[in-house]
């Protein structure tokens, strides 16, 4: 398993090695020792599996209490993940990464606690999973508009393509509206 930093260093690319033949393949998706050499020390709590239609967007979603870390990846389909770094002392605070993810190159991101996290489905469909430090909590959810000029997010929409949001992620505040992490809340 390679793991590798993004140019937000905390948030970590994992590329799971994959063993195939002609009856199919087998990957680990998660391994305690291996995460933790790479400084990954998480316990998960919570798995998620979502579906969606092509350019369907979903995010930027956080917790601002029970904030989690989330272990994602793809096993249909394509999405384009991105995390908002929401932490106000570190030195990435305001930046994004943004990483495609698909069921051919079986590539996980982990994004931790203190970021907004969103992604966008570039094939037909796309079955998205994860696997989260903490339960969700609707009353410390909040979301980040996923189009804030402040982010500059550069969502791979191909033109003038309206992606298709929630209601709730459409009334989504600014960047500069939203709460922000407080250090000692986030692991």
């Amino acid at each position: 398993m390679d793991i590798i930093s993004t140019r937000i260093p905390d948030v970590k690319l994992i590329k799971p090695k994959v063993f195939g033949d002609e009856r199919g393949f087998f990957m680990e998706t998660w391994n305690q020792h291996a995460f933790s050499e790479a400084g990954i020390n998480a316990t998960f709590v919570q798995d998620n599996h979502s579906r969606s239609v092509k350019n369907t967007l979903r995010g930027l979603h956080y917790q601002i209490k029970q904030p989690q870390g989330k272990l994602v990846r793809v096993t249909r389909g394509e999405v384009f993940d991105v995390a908002v770094d929401l932490r106000p002392g570190s030195a990435t605070f305001g930046q994004w990464v943004g990483e495609y993810l698909s069921e051919d190159d079986n590539r996980m991101l982990w994004v931790p606690p203190g970021f907004a996290h969103g992604f966008l489905v570039t094939s037909e469909t796309a079955d998205f999973q994860y696997k989260c430090t903490d339960f969700y909590a609707p009353e410390y959810e909040r979301a980040i508009h996923w189009n804030d000029p402040a982010l500059n997010i550069e969502w791979p929409l191909g033109g003038r393509v309206e992606p298709l949001v929630s209601h709730k992620d459409g009334q989504a505040g600014s960047f500069e509206q939203a709460e922000k992490y407080q250090q000692e809340g986030v692991r």
